[in-house]
């Protein structure tokens, strides 16, 4: 575990934002709403979601939009991130989510703030289980996040927190991206000044990373 996940796990809990915001405001299309599209994705996450300490348009969802466009992939990205959220959270405005958003995939990126409380990681698993289960059932892709715990709570809790992910996305065969900040924890010129929120230098890294596994479910939502 590098020193860069310790920090980055730490300061989503430094954000001062909590999951009582308004949902509605944490959504937000990346491209104008009057446009034709082929699909719409939505990021569904916490503050690296979000884009805490950028401008909407660098935060990663507002990068891929325009990645994909740039690409030839006409589908809209919508961030639905909200700062400070649990899985706990996540599975309050799922259904939200669903029935005002439309999604056809879902970059679902949660759970790090469990991990900063210290959460039983059985309450974790149930809650991704529940969240992926429920997007399956409505036929919506989904690309699961994974995520990484800082140390200090013990190897073991480190170790049953890393385990969550690929088991659930197994069991449910959705699309895995092993961790999420893969290549930005711990490099200092990819993170803001306290060296725990991504710039927007990070994001494109992050980008970067999810980009090949959305063309799959892209892929994947063309061929129904």
């Amino acid at each position: 575990m590098s020193a860069g996940v310790a920090l980055l796990v730490i300061g989503l809990i430094l954000s001062g934002c909590s999951q009582e915001q308004a949902v509605e405001e944490a959504a937000v299309a990346s491209q104008p709403p009057e446009a034709t599209y082929a699909g719409t994705i939505v990021a569904m996450g916490d503050s690296l979601t979000a884009g805490l300490g950028v401008d909407e348009e660098l935060a990663y969802p507002a990068q891929l939009a325009r990645r994909l466009q740039a690409d030839g992939y006409n589908y809209r990205v919508i961030n639905a991130g909200v700062s400070g959220e649990t899985s706990s959270g996540a599975v309050s405005r799922i259904q939200w989510v669903t029935a005002s958003l439309s999604p056809d995939i879902v970059i679902l990126e949660t759970g790090a703030n469990d991990g900063l409380r210290g959460l039983d990681p059985g309450l974790l698993e149930a809650n991704l289980d529940r969240l992926v289960g429920l997007l399956r059932a409505e036929d919506i892709q989904v690309i699961l996040a994974g995520m990484l715990m800082l140390p200090n709570l013990g190897p073991g809790y480190t170790r049953a927190f890393a385990e969550i992910y690929p088991r659930v996305a197994a069991r449910h065969g959705v699309l895995f991206v092993p961790f999420f900040l893969e290549g930005v924890a711990g490099e200092a010129r990819l993170n803001q000044d306290d060296r725990l929120h991504p710039t927007a230098e990070g994001y494109a890294r992050i980008v970067e990373t999810v980009y090949p596994v959305v063309v799959t479910a892209i892929q994947r939502h063309g061929a129904r």
